[in-house]
């Protein structure tokens, strides 16, 4: 009778024992975010019309080619050399701060209006360091492009986000104030000091706009760029 009853002390004791035990802990899913990448920081800002124009950068390049060269265009293409040549980018597109003659090249007919080739008067830019970031601001003229300049996961070339100033406006509006003035494409540096900005399917007659970008033999001092580029924005 006692051994029963021993028996059944440690027999309610090893059945408590595994009732108490605690449960080893279960394994926890984790899920590691990615850091964005430098696409996906200009894309945050750029709205999705612009986003596309972008990527259909080879198509606006194929399309206003052809209509320029169908117009008769073909020797000043061949004589633009590399300007106008699609897989020109070279490494390291960032240009150096600093004022620039820029010329505008517009390619393609988006309507009747438009002409297939079309060289303009040159003109002066500026770039200069806003944060982080290339800003370019067109200079002079009664329409000035003025944006930033954003890192892609293309190394070979830049993103520009900008809107354009007309007539007598101080400053250009912020991108993504007004659409109808947004302006978005990619820069490229394509030789020794020379860099394009190519804006492909721009809001106007044009399927591709190519802006030549040189720097002036003579720079002027920061003090006095300012001041010229103050007194630009009201030309």
């Amino acid at each position: 009778m006692t051994s029963r009853f021993a028996l059944s002390l440690l027999l309610a004791a090893a059945a408590a024992g595994c009732a108490t035990a605690p449960e080893p802990p279960r394994p926890q899913a984790t899920v590691a975010e990615e850091p964005p990448t430098k696409a996906d920081v200009w894309m945050r800002v750029a709205n999705a019309e612009d986003i596309d124009r972008i990527r259909r950068l080879d198509s606006a390049w194929e399309q206003a080619l052809a209509d320029a060269r169908r117009a008769g265009a073909a020797g000043e293409i061949r004589a633009e050399g590399d300007l106008l040549r699609p897989g020109a980018a070279l490494p390291r597109p960032a240009p150096t701060p600093g004022s620039y003659n820029c010329r505008m090249v517009s390619l393609g007919q988006a309507n009747a209006r438009g002409k297939a080739f079309e060289r303009f008067k040159p003109f002066f830019c500026y770039v200069e360091v806003e944060g982080e970031l290339l800003t370019i601001v067109k200079q002079t003229g009664s329409q000035r492009p003025a944006g930033r300049l954003w890192e892609d996961d293309d190394a070979n070339r830049l993103i520009f986000l900008g809107s354009l100033a007309l007539g007598n406006e101080e400053q250009p509006l912020a991108y993504g104030e007004n659409s109808a003035r947004d302006m978005a494409g990619v820069l490229e540096r394509v030789g020794p000091f020379v860099w394009r900005l190519v804006i492909p399917w721009p809001r106007g007659d044009s399927k591709l706009n190519v802006f030549e970008l040189t720097p002036v033999a003579e720079q002027p001092a920061a003090a006095g760029a300012s001041q010229t580029r103050r007194r630009s924005a009201r030309t």
